[in-house]
Parts: structure tokens; C-alpha cells; sequence
């Protein structure tokens, strides 16, 4: 789909605001309403693609919503495209956050408040689970021996020993830059001996 300069960018503003108005569980469940948007509707980046975005913005510091929609905007539209992006996904939790701090006090202690959050726990839950699952699926799709058996076992490091998910992420970063340059440090690892 061809867009002009402008309807990209209000595109991005547009899409990436509405995505952040109305998502409630933070940045995974974003994201993965990021994926359903721009990879599945709109088709402008592939699902590998949007899943390298995502590892890269899970790795570096910040927030993952906003990591994820500096990237997404800079792959699309470049430096402008990002800073859209991170508009639209910031404004609108800045907006309801300004909004709920003036009226805290009335609504801290209704009981219906604390039934609406309990349900959009529950609901949060199914989407992240939802999420978890397609990338699991989409991973052993690709039939990699290499990339599901780091992916199960950063699952049992985290599932079962509760480690923290940024050792996992680093020491999955680590696994993967080793494997890729294997065959390098093997071969200077052997003119080191000989």
C-alpha cells in the first residue's frame, strides 16, 4: 500500500495512539496489539521482522512499549516516524494519568473501580498468554533445532527457577551472538594455539 509522506506519519500518530488509548496491561500487551496492526493489518513490516523489533526493544533500558514504537517508527518513516510513534504511544497514558490523578481520591475507594480492575486483570492475562503463544508457534514454525531449544530453555529458566527475564534476554543475546560467530572464534581460538 503507497501512502504519501503525510498520511504515513498521521497513519503512524493515528495508530499508534489509538493502540495505547485503549490498551490496558502494559507494554507486552501493546505490543502485541502493535504486531496485530502493522504486520497483520496494514502489512508494512513481516512478522520476523516485528519479532527482531520487539527482542531489540525488550533489550534495551526503558519502557517496551516505547522502545518497541521508537524502532517500529524509525523502520518506517525514520527519525520523524519515530518521534510520532513515541507521541502516540506516550500522550494518550499521559493524558489518563493526569486525568486520574485530580479525581484518586474519589475513586480509590469504590468497590466498583476495584471489580473493573479485576476484570481487566483477567483480560490482560488472556491477551499476554495469547501473545506468548503465537510467538512460541511462529518460532517452531521455522523448524530452527537451535532457536526453540533456547527458546524452552529460557521458558523452564523462567517458569520453573524464576529467574529474572534480563538475565534471560542476556544471556539468550549471548547464546545467539556465539552461535553466529562460531566459526570465527573457533578458528582464531586454533591459530591462538598453533
Amino acid at each position: 500500500m503507497f501512502l504519501t509522506t503525510k498520511k504515513l506519519y498521521l497513519k503512524l500518530f493515528t495508530s499508534t495512539f489509538k493502540l495505547s488509548l485503549f490498551t490496558f496491561g502494559g507494554g507486552y500487551v501493546i505490543i502485541t496489539l502493535m504486531k496485530d496492526k502493522f504486520v497483520d493489518e496494514l502489512g508494512w513490516i513481516d512478522e520476523k521482522e516485528m519479532l527482531d523489533i520487539v527482542a531489540i526493544a525488550q533489550s534495551a533500558p526503558g519502557i517496551i512499549a516505547v522502545n518497541t514504537s521508537i524502532l517500529l517508527g524509525y523502520r518506517l518513516a525514520g527519525i520523524r516516524g519515530a518521534l510520532l510513534c513515541v507521541l502516540g504511544t506516550v500522550l494518550p497514558p499521559l493524558l489518563v494519568m493526569t486525568g486520574v490523578s485530580l479525581i484518586y481520591e474519589v475513586l480509590r475507594d469504590d468497590p466498583n473501580v476495584r471489580y473493573v480492575m479485576f476484570g481487566l486483570r483477567a483480560g490482560i492475562a488472556a491477551v499476554m498468554t495469547d501473545a506468548v503463544i503465537k510467538m512460541a508457534v511462529n518460532v517452531t514454525k521455522v523448524r530452527k533445532v537451535f532457536a526453540v531449544t533456547v527458546m524452552l530453555i529460557a521458558f523452564i529458566l523462567g517458569f520453573v527457577f524464576d529467574i529474572n527475564v534480563i538475565f534471560l534476554i542476556l544471556g539468550a543475546g549471548v547464546v545467539g551472538l556465539f552461535a553466529a560467530y562460531s566459526d570465527r572464534i573457533f578458528r582464531w581460538m586454533g591459530r591462538k594455539r598453533g
